[in-house]
Order: C-alpha cells, then structure tokens, then sequence
C-alpha cells in the first residue's frame, strides 16, 4: 500500500491499537501453542474463550494484561510488533521512538553552570502511564570537585551541548521485545547536570560558583508535564539509576505531594530506584577525602549537602536532625517513605567497591580483600531483608534498568520485568484492597505476593557473578570473555582452600560456579 500524504501519530496509534485487538482476538481461538524451554517442547492447548463486551474508559487500552501469554511472552511480543508493522497505514514510516529535547521554561531552574535544564519526552497518547526517569553519574562536594568535574564530564553540568534527541533503552525503550510492560508509556529522561544527587534547591549568585537545584529540577519538570497529559495519568513512575536511584528515594514523597497538592490524587505515584541503595560503611583502605572517588561515601555526602544545601524527606529529616546525611542511605531513608518504591541493587555494586577502595581489575585480590568483598554482599543483604519488592543478584556491575540486557538476568528464575509486573499487579490489588484510587501512604500495608509472582528477589550464593545469568565480564587487558570460574581466579580465588571452608570436594565446588549454583 502506497503512503499518500502524511498521518498523525493520533491515526497511528489508533491503528496499532486495532492490530493489538484483532491479534487477541486471533490468540484468544483454539490454537496449539508450542513452547520451547531448555530444549523441550511443551504444548498446550488454550481454550476457546467467548469475548465479553467490557466498557473501556475513554480512550485507554494500554497497558495490556499479558498474564494469559506470560509464559511465551518473547513470541507474544514479536507477533504484536510485526501484525502492528504489517498493518499501519504507513508501516515505510516508523512510529516515533526518540525523545525530543524541551528546555524549561522557567529559566530561573538551571543546571550547575547556569544553562536551562531540561528534559527529553517521547509521548503516548494512548497510554495514562508515565515513566520519568532521572540520570545519574556521581556528584562533587567542592569547588575543587566541581570545577574538576566541570571540565572531564560538562555534560553533567550543563545543557549547552545536549543533543536535540535520545533513544530510550531498557525500561525507556519502546520496543516492546526490549520493554514488554513498559514499552508503551510517556517516556521522560531527565538529564543529570545538577551534581548533588537531586536534592539541591540552591540557584547559582554573584557569590556562588554553581548552582545545585536537582530537586526543583524535578519538580519544575512535573509542573510542566501537567499540560502535557500528566494530570490525566494513573501511574506515574519515578525511576532512576545511580546517583538517579539514590534521587529517587529522595524526591519519589516530594512528587506524590506536589500530584496531590495539585488536586490529581488519583494519579499513583510510585518509585524504582536502580543502583543507589549505597552502604555508608568502612573503607578497606581509608585514604584522604581528596576527589568523589577516594572520598569515603559518608564523608563526600557530609561535605555535600553542606556544599549543595541539599533537600531531604522531611520525615526522614526529622528522624535524624543534624545528621540529615544520613538520609542518602537507602536503608535509612527508606522505612520514612510513604509511596511504594521497587529497590533494584547488584550485591557487589561496582561504584560502592570504588568508593570502598577495592578494585577488580589489574592484580588478583588479596585474601584480606577477599573477606571485604564476602562481608560486603552479607550486610547488603541485610540492609534488604526487610524490603518487600527487590531485585537484588548476586553480580559484579552498576546500573541495570536501561541497559539492552536487563530482560536476560534472573534471580531465582524471574527476570526484573517480570517482577516489576508482578509489583504493578500487586499494588492493583492493594489498591482494590483498600478501597482506593492512590497508593501514596499505602506502602506498609504489605499483602502477600500474588501466586507465582515473586517480589522478594535475592540471591543467596555468597561470591561475585555466581549467578550464571549475571553480565558478561571481560579481562581488562585481552578484551576476552571470562566465564565464572575463569573470573574468579583471575581475583585470585583460592578453590582448594573455599572447598575445604565449605566440607566439599573442589571439583564440585567448581562444578557449582560452572552451573550457577
């Protein structure tokens, strides 16, 4: 079918949203479904079901409930995706998947140097669901720090060079292959060029070298956005890697109260928070507080809110009075909260080694730094037990929600996908529950997963990257995949003395690393 003129994205969705219905109704009559896992067929039949005429409430028909193909979902994805394709009026043209650049408009919110800060979105006008999530990359605690950082990472502090546009991977990716449950949602990115982890609310003055206002970068965004659609949204979904996912737990309360304060109580506010669950422990080897990277975390954070006139939640605020540090901490700032938040942490996060002065890379550790490494993952752990939705595998990495992979780990065999769905439909029925139409102050009152939707997520195998679906790890050096065992001793792993810690024979021990046990 030749294109004749140009369509709307409004025409487009409509008919991408039609294919979705037709293919439904397709799945939904008798068909032998083959699935292959491990290298077996299974097949099942699905039973013909009659369709019920439901009322739908306006123009709403995202998110699908794929719990009915869940367990053939990658298919389910590429059948969608090719029958929408094949059917768009335009289907040469392809529907729109970058986020477009929009500068604030109130310019008197800016980044470090001054510029304007800003945000990058990709609308969805079929969907009430939003995902805004927040960049991170370190921070600076001083003029020295900042004007260091100012010149190797500029991007991070000011918005003159951003490019006009970006493409969303991971959780911000609008294939729906890469983003099963998100894929179709108002997509904002909003860069990191604030450097006080989201929580500056100080302008830059003929007496100030920068400007720290993070946190009202994030309000000013969801002020703007409520002309866009967001006062109309159901879910909104603060999510944030890094320095972002520490910014997540700061402000996610802040965003609920603006939302409510605005008169949008309906809107549920939620937050995801990847790779900023940091541990203010002991360096291995304590060195002087000179740059963000030797610097002990505790001490750059003091320094910092100092430094930035940093924000926290005012509950957590309160909890600690002076020490007001003390709430960058996830596991101190976390019980305070009131909205649901979804923790996604590696146990041997690489930025929490770095800062603790262990470095896996170059010579082989030390038995000393060995036992550090062992010890760190066993408090992570503890700082979790009491989380009720999190992720938390047992890899040697940092950030994990917009890499391309994030489908492809597991912990106890469920993806991050998965349990984020599971989370979604549980905080459903919580809502149900309840009575209510938002979740913000429902977090303590805990139901138990639904069935076969784990939220509990944590591996309990006690090394680096023994989880055999962790990311790849290559030698510094050759660029050379390394498999589990090979990385271990390339750390120096000593297998005949772990076997005999252990009361096993050291070929099964080695065994259990190969198998992922």
């Amino acid at each position: 079918m030749r294109c004749r003129g140009r369509f709307r994205s409004s025409t487009g969705l409509s008919a991408v949203r039609s294919c979705l219905l037709l293919l439904i109704i397709h799945m939904s009559a008798p068909v032998e479904a083959r699935r292959v896992r491990g290298g077996r067929a299974q097949t099942r039949r699905v039973q013909q079901q009659q369709p019920e005429q439901q009322r739908m409430e306006g123009p709403e028909s995202f998110p699908l409930d794929f719990s009915a193909v869940e367990s053939n979902i990658d298919n389910f994805m590429v059948q969608v995706k090719n029958l929408a394709q094949s059917l768009y009026p335009c289907s040469a043209q392809k529907l729109q998947q970058d986020m477009k650049l929009h500068l604030l408009k109130n310019v008197s919110v800016t980044c470090n140097d001054g510029s304007p800060a800003g945000y990058y979105i990709k609308e969805s006008k079929g969907s009430r669901r939003w995902l805004l999530f927040l960049e991170g990359g370190w921070y600076c605690f001083s003029k020295q720090t900042c004007n260091s950082r100012y010149e190797t990472m500029r991007n991070l502090m000011s918005s003159t060079k951003w490019p006009q546009s970006r493409r969303g991977t991971g959780i911000l990716s609008a294939e729906p292959e890469e983003n099963p449950h998100w894929w179709n949602a108002n997509m904002v990115f909003i860069p990191y060029c604030s450097s006080d982890v989201w929580s500056g609310a100080t302008p830059k003055t003929g007496h100030s070298d920068y400007a720290f206002m993070g946190s009202l970068i994030i309000k000013e965004v969801v002020t703007e956005l409520l002309t866009k659609g967001l006062d109309k949204a159901k879910v909104l979904l603060l999510a944030g890697s890094s320095a972002g996912g520490t910014g997540v737990l700061l402000n996610v309360d802040q965003v609920a109260e603006q939302m409510h304060s605005a008169g949008h109580r309906g809107v549920q506010v939620r937050g995801l928070a990847d790779s900023g669950w940091f541990l203010d422990n002991k360096q291995y080897k304590f060195t002087d507080c000179l740059d963000t990277i030797s610097c002990a975390p505790t001490e750059a954070i003091k320094r910092g809110i100092s430094y930035w006139a940093g924000l926290v939640p005012e509950t957590c605020r309160q909890a600690h009075v002076g020490e007001e540090w003390n709430c960058f901490f996830g596991y101190k700032v976390y019980p305070t909260l009131k909205s649901p938040v979804f923790v996604v942490q590696w146990v041997f996060d690489e930025a929490q080694l770095t800062v603790d002065n262990i470095h896996l890379t170059g010579q082989p550790v030390h038995e000393a730094q060995w036992r550090y490494i062992e010890n760190l993952g066993q408090e992570l752990r503890s700082t979790l037990r009491d989380i009720p939705a999190m992720f938390a595998p047992a890899c040697l990495s940092h950030e994990l929600i917009t890499r391309t992979y994030w489908m492809d780990i597991q912990v106890k065999g469920t993806s991050l996908p998965r349990a984020l769905h599971c989370w979604d439909r549980s905080l459903q029925s919580n809502l149900h529950l309840n009575g209510s139409h938002s979740n913000h102050g429902l977090k303590k009152n805990r139901t138990p997963p639904l069935r076969g939707c784990p939220l509990h997520l944590i591996d309990s195998c006690p090394w680096p990257h023994c989880n055999p679906t962790c990311p790849t790890i290559r030698d510094q050096l050759t660029g050379q995949e390394m498999s589990v065992v090979q990385f271990l001793m390339h750390m120096g792993f000593d297998v005949q003395k772990m076997a005999q810690q252990q009361g096993m024979d050291p070929k099964r021990l080695l065994g259990m690393f190969s198998n992922g046990s």
